[in-house]
């Protein structure tokens, strides 16, 4: 790979936690994803995006951390750590974790000092009202499970600000110290080897909140420092960031208003999300044309991280509430289904009737639209969620890996794991797990490995540019290309579920022996380009042409 790496990288994300128990107690560890590297190397992976790995009470799943200079004990200690640093830089794989400083524990250190007194030195290290804040009922991130944003401590006999849960009380960032403190953290995963950071609710980060103002200001260039600490420290080091917000405020993430790629090195596609829900569930491409058209100019060297499922819900905030409610109706009929209002607690095979045909043309949609592709652990065998769990737990239970009892995941009691298995239904661990697709040929599993084999032999798709080929098209079908130094490459899919014929003869002066690369089923020659049949469902790449170079 080249200095942008991340450009043409395969980001797997998972929870160690749920990932693979080394040691029996039911609890997934560091050296159980150790023992799981050579899986992820031939599946393809180049990136691991562990989520959050420090010190918790759990109140939410790691996302409030009491220390983040270290460990959870439950996964084992730094020395682990840096050996599993040191084990998947020898496959080829680089590996990122959240940087969760929005906020910390109510049972941080600092808060526990800060609330103490007034007199403390972390006592400005958050967010505090003498008087009750005319806005303690508004932006709530969880509502449903969150019904303020500022609480009183009767120890502090004051007002805490936290934009999430009430236990998580936020950072503020316009102290100087603070802020010391966070690129002092960055300093410190990045010299024991991380290559970067997937950096957690950004617009809450640079947030200066004053109390009763409910669009406090926001100092972006606090991200300008960050990017320019992590390059001091370590040249390639990526900050790849969530920040769903409006699509006319995205480019200001990337970079200042010079056009300067300054800041963040690549973003979330939040917006390219629900439009590909909404397209699924329409079986149109047209919300997927609109993303692709609509898409703000990046700086150079800025970068999408499209996803079709990650460790929350399928937000889908963007949508008008009929959009939404189309979503809802095809992927999400049950209430139970549904979360906070706006989002869908599931994984994507349930979500698609477990029809193959349907989960390989998402999946090859999502992987050749330009960026980085994103993949959640469980995604590639085609696991299932488990709507008895709460929240957003649905989707963060075990690995299934094997036959063997807890789906291989541990040896411990059922009643001991960190989560219960899937083991009922036709996501059981019996049903759908490593094991069983390992042995088959032509299982989910397999077919990953060839498309994202297939993906990193054709780096103009997360380098290059991509447009939609804008000539008439049977109804349901998507032709878009990613051209680049190396090449370019013509992709259809067919949302819809009737075999089509598509014309692409206005390419055919630009093709040098056209040939399918990846395609859902054989189809013969490409030849002229001006008749490509295309099943129901189906997809196919096809490389138009190579760079002279290559």
């Amino acid at each position: 790979m080249g200095d942008r790496w991340y450009s043409e990288a395969v980001v797997y994300c998972l929870d160690i936690d749920t990932y693979a128990d080394s040691d029996g107690d039911g609890v997934g560890d560091i050296r159980g994803l150790i023992g799981r590297l050579d899986y992820l190397a031939r599946l393809g992976v180049t990136c691991l995006w562990l989520h959050p790995i420090h010190p918790s009470p759990n109140r939410d799943d790691g996302y409030d951390a009491t220390d983040f200079y270290n460990v959870d004990p439950r996964f084992g200690t730094l020395g682990d750590f840096a050996e599993l640093l040191h084990q998947a830089q020898n496959r080829g794989i680089r590996v990122i974790i959240d940087l969760v400083v929005n906020h910390t524990s109510d049972e941080h250190p600092w808060f526990q000092s800060a609330r103490s007194s007034p007199d403390s030195p972390y006592r400005d290290w958050y967010v505090w009202s003498d008087t009750e804040p005319d806005d303690r009922h508004q932006g709530m991130v969880f509502p449903g499970e969150q019904n303020e944003t500022w609480s009183y401590d009767r120890t502090a006999k004051a007002w805490y600000y936290h934009r999430f849960y009430k236990f998580q009380p936020d950072l503020n960032f316009a102290n100087p110290e603070v802020r010391a403190e966070i690129k002092k953290v960055m300093s410190f995963w990045l010299q024991l080897g991380v290559s970067g950071f997937r950096m957690d609710a950004v617009p809450f980060i640079i947030e200066l909140t004053e109390p009763g103002n409910p669009n406090s200001p926001k100092d972006f260039e606090f991200l300008t420092e960050m990017r320019q600490h992590v390059q001091w420290r370590r040249g390639d080091a990526v900050l790849l960031a969530e920040a769903n917000v409006e699509p006319d405020q995205l480019p200001t993430f990337f970079g200042d208003a010079g056009g300067s790629g300054n800041r963040i090195h690549m973003l979330f596609d939040f917006m390219l999300n629900g439009r590909l829900m909404l397209a699924l569930a329409r079986q149109d491409p047209e919300p997927v044309i609109e993303a692709l058209r609509d898409t703000p100019a990046l700086p150079a060297g800025g970068q999408w991280a499209t996803f079709l499922r990650n460790h929350d819900e399928i937000d889908l905030s963007r949508l008008t509430a009929e959009q939404r409610n189309q979503v809802y109706a095809e992927f999400g009929p049950d209430e139970d289904m549904r979360i906070y209002d706006r989002g869908i607690r599931r994984r994507l095979a349930p979500m698609l009737g477990n029809d193959r045909r349907r989960i390989e043309l998402a999946y090859a949609l999502q992987f050749s639209l330009r960026g980085t592709p994103v993949l959640r652990y469980g995604e590639e065998i085609g696991m299932g969620e488990d709507l008895s769990l709460p929240g957003r737990e649905a989707i963060r239970t075990p690995m299934q890996w094997s036959y063997k009892p807890n789906a291989g995941f541990s040896t411990a009691d059922p009643d001991k794991l960190v989560r219960p298995v899937i083991d009922k239904g036709e996501f059981s661990y019996e049903k759908v797990n490593v094991t069983a697709q390992r042995r088959d040929p032509k299982s989910l599993l397999a077919w990953f490995e060839r498309m994202i084999r297939t993906l990193r032999e054709a780096p103009e798709i997360g380098s290059g540019a991509t447009t939609h080929i804008d000539v008439p098209m049977p109804a349901g079908v998507l032709a878009h290309r990613a051209d680049g130094p190396t090449g370019t490459m013509v992709f259809l899919h067919n949302l819809g579920a009737e075999d089509v014929e598509v014309d692409l003869s206005v390419l055919a002066p630009e093709a040098d022996l056209p040939t399918d690369v990846l395609a859902d089923r054989g189809y013969g020659e490409v030849g002229k380009l001006d008749n490509l049949k295309l099943a129901g469902y189906g997809y196919r790449w096809i490389r138009l042409c190579r760079g002279e170079a290559v």
